[in-house]
């Protein structure tokens, strides 16, 4: 039978082309020429998305940063960084598999932007470690829904359930700030101690600027019960660190040690969560569920919606507080209460 592909003689091994400086120019401006075509057909909201994976990505490194004492560069996208990231986005941030599928491409995309060289190994390391989530039914459930707010009896199941010793003070008195402020992760990360103040009627608080968002200053009002005040938490809290000045919560190592430099959004929302689990609190809190909490709170105790709305920072036409607004209101004078059934 005749080959369908005669049989060659061996051949010399092949010599790489040598380039002259002329021709790698021209390489160098057309591969600069294609990344710009690329970038400028790509549609606005993968732009947008790329530029949310890779703000994870910073923020991936921060907490990396508090659990090691060293960074290291953003640049640095190895098989073990990416498959790191990979399981912080599970683990941690509770993300979809689906969702974090997203962010290794926005990642990879973003880094060889930037003239990084991702190599294969890495892509293929984190999506062989991605693989085992996409076939478990509760991960893919995850983002399905809006983060449950917490309640009032939540929190004092979070209290009795305390750590011991400076961390558990740290805790209850950051997620209890968080409520109380009704407070984004990344603004209770970036409290000040010289932002809190101590007057008769309780505690006056700055919040900062975050994210574009604009400063406003709050109240917090002592609370009933010792175990869930703000007032006294922060009090003990801050005596017991030893801070007067700087970010208001501090990192604490396993050996009981105080970092100097703030939390991170991703570890305060780290911690609320963690406290939560371990009180055994039957759905899962996150950051936003302190925020969302106190509001729904609030307008049950029959606050005023332009006092909430000067508590939580939002607009006066915004959706989102529209919607706490009658999730908290749906029971009250309800429709279908004393018609006569």
């Amino acid at each position: 039978m005749t080959d369908l592909v005669p049989q060659q003689p061996d051949a010399a091994p092949a010599v790489p082309a040598v380039r002259d400086a002329a021709t790698l120019a021209v390489l160098a401006a057309m591969e600069q020429a294609a990344e710009q075509h690329l970038d400028a057909i790509r549609p606005h909201n993968t732009k947008r998305g790329y530029a949310n994976d890779w703000n994870l990505w910073t923020e991936f490194h921060d907490w990396l940063t508090e659990q090691t004492g060293h960074r290291i560069a953003l640049t640095d996208v190895t098989k073990g960084t990416l498959v790191g990231f990979v399981v912080w986005l599970d683990t941690i941030k509770l993300a979809a598999p689906t969702s974090i599928d997203r962010r290794i491409t926005g990642v990879t995309v973003t880094a060889r932007g930037l003239g990084v060289e991702v190599p294969k190994a890495a892509t293929v390391a984190a999506r062989q470690a991605l693989k085992p989530m996409k076939n478990d039914p509760e991960r893919m459930a995850r983002g399905r829904g809006k983060a449950a707010a917490v309640t009032p009896e939540q929190l004092r199941q979070m209290n009795a359930a305390v750590a011991d010793g400076l961390t558990g003070l740290r805790d209850r008195a950051l997620w209890l700030m968080a409520f109380a402020i009704a407070g984004r992760s990344a603004e209770v990360a970036a409290l000040r101690d010289d932002g809190i103040g101590l007057v008769s009627q309780g505690l006056e608080v700055h919040v900062p600027a975050v994210k574009g968002r604009p400063p406003r200053d709050v109240v917090v009002s002592y609370g009933k019960s010792a175990d869930t005040c703000p007032v006294r938490a922060w009090l003990t809290w801050r005596a017991a660190s030893g801070i007067t000045t700087g970010p208001a919560f501090l990192p604490i190592d396993v050996w009981g040690h105080m970092g100097d430099h703030a939390l991170s959004a991703e570890a305060c929302r780290e911690i609320i969560a963690r406290n939560a689990e371990r009180a055994g609190v039957a759905v899962r809190l996150t950051g936003h569920s302190m925020r969302s909490g106190f509001i729904t709170t609030s307008r049950k105790a029959g606050k005023r919606e332009e006092k909430i709305r000067a508590q939580s920072g939002h607009a006066e036409n915004s959706p989102a507080f529209w919607g706490y607004i009658r999730e908290a209101d749906k029971w009250t004078d309800a429709a279908s209460e004393d018609i006569g059934l």
